[in-house]
């Protein structure tokens, strides 16, 4: 009878602490995981099914595992949001797989995304040919953002290219819109912005800048 009760609130315990731990860890889809979140995860759900299994071992040995994982990926989300390099290496970037129509299969092997990938994102749109979509980018997530063509050419979708981030230019999205550096000072400049690294993020779009300063120099 005692290793019933004591099996039982170990499961409480660890219920709760998981709960904790998790919520601490911050809110986020279960889609939306990256590979660091779901290792984090299993090692974690690991740990106390094993600690509920052996009940004879002390929970001292359970708990501080848990809660080194939990630091670490603390401070690795809180690095993330100072470094796009570190952010783009636990996340991923999105990807442009269609672009103004045009199917890019370079982007699609780097991501071995095939085309049946994507017509059942497609489908899941309820979008039924590729000839619809004017833009499709797929996520870090690995979810497909999709625009799609609208039946007037003149009021086709532009998809606002992000240019800056996190006080960097983003060269590859620049060469995707024909732009260049010298291109992207000399009109942040005309707008009164002469330092890029005061920009928390900008992006471009039908001949519009959208632009975000950093809280610390608003």
């Amino acid at each position: 009878m005692e290793v019933y009760i004591t099996i039982v609130a170990r499961t409480i315990f660890l219920y709760f602490l998981i709960v904790l731990i998790f919520r601490l860890m911050g809110k986020r889809e279960i889609g939306e995981l990256s590979i660091f979140d779901l290792v984090v995860f299993l090692m974690i759900a690991e740990m106390a099914v094993t600690a509920i299994e052996d009940h004879k071992d002390s929970l001292i040995h359970t708990i501080i595992p848990m809660l080194l994982l939990m630091i670490i990926q603390i401070s690795l989300a809180f690095l993330s949001l100072k470094s796009q390099k570190i952010r783009y290496l636990l996340d991923g970037k999105p990807t442009i797989i269609i672009n103004r129509g045009k199917v890019d299969e370079h982007a699609m092997r780097s991501q071995r995304y095939n085309f049946d990938d994507l017509m059942t994102h497609l489908r899941e749109k309820d979008i039924k040919s590729i000839a619809d979509v004017e833009f499709a980018l797929l996520e870090s997530s690995g979810k497909l953002s999709v625009i799609e063509k609208q039946k007037d050419e003149r009021n086709q979708p532009e998809l606002p290219i992000p240019v800056i981030i996190d006080g960097r230019i983003q060269e590859e999205n620049l060469e995707s819109i024909n732009k260049n550096n010298l291109w992207l000072r000399q009109q942040l400049r005309k707008l009164g912005y002469d330092n890029i690294k005061h920009i928390s993020f900008c992006s471009f779009g039908k001949g519009i800048f959208f632009i975000d300063l950093k809280d610390e120099k608003k």
